[in-house]
């Protein structure tokens, strides 16, 4: 039986994947696609409803994406959000303006109209979360306003005859109130979907699509150890067997006895592995790096060149599978989505500048997914519960959780201070209710005094974040006790650390790592 499925049309809003993990939490299939779907492609695939996304343009902008309005005329639901919104406004030859106050964050949101099926059930006041520079001055003609803030006085509209809806604000994010009902009543009530997806779906699905991609080829995965590439290898391993091959590549970046924990768990999940010593060839092409996009760009091609030796010693090698995640990508401005800001590269083929690409064809099964998904599925395929919530550890490693220029003494130092911080999390039972926690090594030094001797060391920052996708994040509240007690073991047993502090900044506005 074909499932009912949402198609989102993207126009490089960083939250579009968003979008479509909230209607898969809701058991209904999404597919997520370039604006520019042609017309045939989408009675093709048969949707039910379609949702545009926010986007970072104006609809004035000389290359700003636009959409042809026969897709208006299909008789199929349509959702704008946010540069949605105008786009509906300026195709059906509304107005739209640079707004005289910007909306960034947390809005009062008041309906005017509450017999309108997107709001059905919605509070006539409550909070949105607000991301735009421009807003409609005038609506279409066969539209009407349905709802508006302090300083948007069109924060939402609908036609009159047809199932067409708009919202200037984010329904997708968390930080929206009734976020969640206005996307179930767009699914349910005005698109009529039933809600019959599951995970399972996904893992067979991908299983299937890389067993007739992959067909007697073989397989070359670069192996963390993190969720990602477990749950990466698990699907891979379905599908071709022994025909997977892979590999980590110990970069002397890694935490304490990590090669020994990988070995472990690939005996215990029954995958073979080869592990690779290059922390020397690492190291040395650090010499003198200080910026961190250099640092991140030089580490990534040199995974590519052992990924490029390894490669050629097995025959009929096609492909290099890597356990992307959604977060990953939208950070680095994926090739796939070149309408999105970049924030920074990555250290996965994806970030790295063309010349570097291997002749090997990507397979990135995970890669519309988020963190919070990955560890579902590792659930459901039966994943032991301390792989399930181990923490995310960066491909680049303690390389760029130490700032300015990597050297073997400040590797060391890091890696110290990291095993006592992942000690204290776990004897007090802290460190499954938090999402990340790790080190920053200062390149700024700080006058202390140790047994009346005066000490001139680094100083180093505790991170500790919660969140549910890795998109946005919040600071952990940890206890004064426990940030002491860290602070007292880090400078007391850590040669090199003489002071700490505790980053307090949500994501956005900052991101989670600092490089």
């Amino acid at each position: 039986m074909k499932k009912d499925l949402i198609l989102i049309l993207d126009f490089g809003s960083q939250y579009s994947h968003m979008i479509a993990r909230r209607i898969r939490d809701l058991k209904v299939d999404t597919f997520l696609c370039d604006y520019n779907i042609s017309i045939s492609h989408i009675l093709s695939i048969k949707p039910k409803g379609i949702i545009l996304s926010g986007g970072p343009f104006s609809v004035y902008d000389n290359e700003s994406p636009l959409i042809s309005k026969n897709i208006f005329q299909l008789n199929i639901p349509i959702f704008g959000i946010c540069y949605g919104m105008q786009l509906i406004s300026f195709i059906f030859g509304g107005k739209i303006e640079r707004s005289k106050y910007k909306e960034y964050g947390k809005s009062k949101f008041i309906i005017d109209h509450s017999n309108n099926n997107l709001f059905d059930g919605i509070p006539k006041e409550s909070i949105v979360w607000m991301s735009h520079s421009d807003e409609i001055r005038n609506i279409p003609k066969k539209f009407k306003i349905t709802g508006h803030t302090s300083s948007c006085k069109i924060a939402s509209f609908s036609h009159i005859n047809k199932d067409i809806y708009a919202v200037q604000f984010h329904p997708e994010v968390k930080n929206t109130e009734f976020g969640i009902s206005i996307l179930k009543n767009f699914v349910f009530h005005i698109c009529k979907c039933t809600p019959n997806w599951d995970w399972d779906n996904f893992v067979h699905n991908a299983i299937d699509k890389i067993k007739k991609r992959v067909e007697k080829k073989k397989v070359l995965l670069g192996f963390s150890g993190g969720i990602d590439s477990l749950v990466t290898a698990y699907i891979i391993h379905n599908a071709i067997g022994n025909s997977l091959n892979c590999i980590f590549v110990d970069t002397g970046f890694l935490l304490k006895e990590e090669e020994e924990r990988i070995s472990f768990l690939c005996k215990k999940m029954n995958f073979p592995i080869k592990i690779i010593d290059a922390k020397n060839r690492f190291l040395s092409r650090l010499n003198g790096v200080i910026d961190p996009e250099v640092k991140r760009k030089i580490i990534g091609e040199e995974f590519i060149s052992v990924f490029q030796e390894e490669s050629e010693k097995i025959k009929d090698i096609e492909f290099l599978a890597q356990g992307t995640i959604y977060s990953d990508i939208i950070e680095s401005s994926s090739k796939e989505n070149q309408l999105s800001h970049s924030i920074k590269s990555h250290h996965n083929v994806g970030g790295l500048p063309s010349t570097t690409f291997m002749k090997l064809k990507l397979i990135e099964p995970l890669k519309e997914l988020f963190k919070d998904e990955v560890r579902k599925i590792g659930k459901k395929i039966g994943l032991p519960e301390e792989m399930l919530h181990r923490h995310p550890f960066p491909g680049p490693g303690l390389s760029i959780r130490i700032i300015g220029e990597v050297n073997e003494k400040k590797i060391s130092i890091l890696r110290k201070a990291e095993s006592i911080l992942l000690q204290e999390l776990k004897n007090s039972n802290i460190y499954d209710s938090v999402s990340q926690a790790f080190i920053i090594l200062l390149p700024v030094k700080s006058v202390g005094v140790m047994g009346d001797r005066r000490t001139y060391e680094h100083s180093a920052v505790l991170r500790v974040i919660n969140t549910e996708d890795f998109m946005t994040a919040t600071f952990s509240n940890l206890s004064y006790e426990f940030l002491e007690k860290i602070s007292n073991r880090i400078v007391n047993e850590v040669d090199g650390i003489n002071r700490m502090v505790y980053d307090i900044t949500s994501k956005p506005p900052s991101t989670i790592e600092w490089e």
